[in-house]
């Protein structure tokens, strides 16, 4: 006889889904309304002024200068403060407006918690709420890239190139605008012709800048792994057996570690040594070169583990200290709320 596993129905599972983010929005509404609050930024303008100077070749620096210089230009920016910033700064003086609430960073705190609550919720399970938190980062991803890939690439690789006096004029100001180069009708004609890879009958033009750049790519990276990978590990593994101290003593931990060293990579490549069967000393030491295989992709593994793990640690910091308020590493909002007690107090004292 053979079993069968019963598959809830789609209506059910949409109903579970509903009734955990409905839990979660009941807890998140309850720990909001307890003690002072969660979830909210805070933000204090600064303003710094910024000069222009022209040196002999004609190009353009901008220094910060002193607030109200002559021909200064001044950028005020919103810079981040806690909330215990602003209980002290309300108890030193109320009513003050240097430090002041943003609903703009508050909402982009709510979306980030609600993102990263969302993207966890696929530990549980395939959900709707993971489905569109992935399709919002792969989108923002995409222009994002796009966006670096046109200021930083295109336009000061390619049009800053044919038309230098048109981009110094438009947005690089420091760009020395000489003449133009008609050699970077080249990339523009392939770059031309991989879009035609978007239309059906234009695909077979775009196979040829295709080969071209996967070839260069190729070449490129080739040239790099042999010098960083090859070369360097031959070099690094080209060490004395035998080590002596400054002293002229003999180094017994410098010199076991190189022999490790020297032994595992020999060992190691007779591992990989196909045309010889591996057998008797052959074999042996094969056998060894698997043992330091198995350490090293261990200990890559583990590097990679400990780099997740660092990264999860930081969303549950995140959570707990930015957006829910459960912990305060740092005391400030609990020094903050002392300081408002203690100007409470004093008024009080003082009125009495």
């Amino acid at each position: 006889m053979s079993s069968t596993t019963m598959e809830p129905s789609a209506p059910a599972q949409g109903k579970w889904w509903i009734g955990l983010f409905l839990v979660i929005a009941v807890l998140v509404a309850i720990r909001a309304g307890i003690g002072e609050g969660m979830g909210r930024a805070y933000v204090q303008t600064e303003s710094t002024s910024y000069a222009a100077a022209t040196d002999d070749q004609g190009r353009v620096t901008w220094s910060a200068v002193a607030d109200g210089a002559a021909g200064s230009a001044t950028i005020e920016r919103d810079v981040f403060r806690t909330a215990g910033q602003y209980r002290a700064a309300e108890a030193a003086s109320p009513n003050q407006q240097a430090i002041r609430f943003s609903w703009d960073r508050t909402i982009g705190l709510w979306l980030a918690a609600f993102f990263t609550l969302a993207v966890f919720s696929f530990l549980v399970g395939d959900n709707p709420a993971y489905k569109f938190t992935e399709s919002i980062v792969i989108g923002v991803s995409a222009g994002y890239w796009m966006a670096v890939a046109f200021w930083e690439t295109l336009v000061p690789k390619l049009v800053a190139q044919l038309a230098p006096g048109l981009v110094k004029a438009w947005c690089m100001p420091n760009l020395d605008a000489g003449a133009i180069n008609l050699d970077a009708l080249i990339p523009l004609g392939l770059g031309i012709m991989l879009l035609s890879q978007l239309t059906p009958l234009g695909r077979h033009v775009g196979r040829w800048p295709l080969a071209f750049v996967i070839g260069t790519f190729a070449g490129l990276k080739m040239i790099s792994h042999v010098e960083s990978d090859i070369i360097e590990q031959v070099r690094a593994t080209m060490l004395p057996l035998v080590v002596f101290g400054d002293d002229g003593s003999f180094a017994a931990w410098a010199s076991i570690r190189n022999l490790l060293i020297v032994a595992g990579v020999l060992c190691t490549l007779v591992y990989f040594v196909f045309s010889i069967e591996h057998k008797g000393p052959v074999g042996r030491a094969a056998r060894v070169g698997v043992w330091f295989l198995m350490i090293t992709f261990g200990s890559a593994f583990g590097f990679t583990v400990m780099g997740r793990i660092a990264l999860l640690a930081a969303r549950f910091e995140f959570l707990f200290i930015d957006w829910l308020w459960l912990i305060d590493p740092k005391g400030q909002r609990t020094m903050a709320a002392v300081s408002a007690a203690a100007e409470l107090g004093s008024s009080l004292l003082n009125t009495i």
